[in-house]
């Protein structure tokens, strides 16, 4: 018995649109990689693409559980001597809370080519509105 692989060509991807009004960030950006990477499905191969396109609304909006909220802080480096810097939680989510979701739904992706590519179909917006009607992404609720 053969084991059924999937196809780039063969495999639909749906549009799906996530309201992240009042969600935890951390259980949020686990079901969203889940759908970015397939793993909902049936037909899901590690080695292709097989994932949904996700819309995540209302990312200003989201929590976090504990004292992560005071204590959580993000890193990158400048490439300059002295230029490793952090931006803590509350910073980051008054000015980017879109990167704060990225992030977050980033580090549960594969790292390599195909986990960039899975991030790519993930689109964010601050706000209720976004610019993907045209695709009339079906609305589902968050476990």
């Amino acid at each position: 018995m053969k084991s059924y692989m999937a196809k780039k060509e063969d495999t639909e991807q749906k549009w799906v649109l996530v309201d992240a009004d009042g969600a935890v960030l951390g259980r949020m950006a686990t079901q969203i990689a889940t759908m970015l990477m397939g793993k909902h499905r049936p037909e899901y191969t590690p080695h292709v693409d097989t994932g949904d396109y996700v819309v995540v609304v209302n990312a200003e909006k989201v929590r976090v559980t504990g004292k992560k909220a005071q204590t959580k802080e993000y890193d990158y480096y400048t490439h300059f001597p002295g230029g490793h810097k952090y931006v803590s939680f509350a910073e980051m989510m008054d000015k980017k809370p879109e990167m704060v979701v990225q992030l977050a739904v980033r580090r549960m992706l594969p790292k390599n080519k195909l986990g960039t590519k899975m991030l790519s179909k993930l689109k964010i917006y601050r706000g209720p509105e976004h610019n993907n009607q045209a695709q009339q992404p079906q609305k589902i609720e968050l476990n």
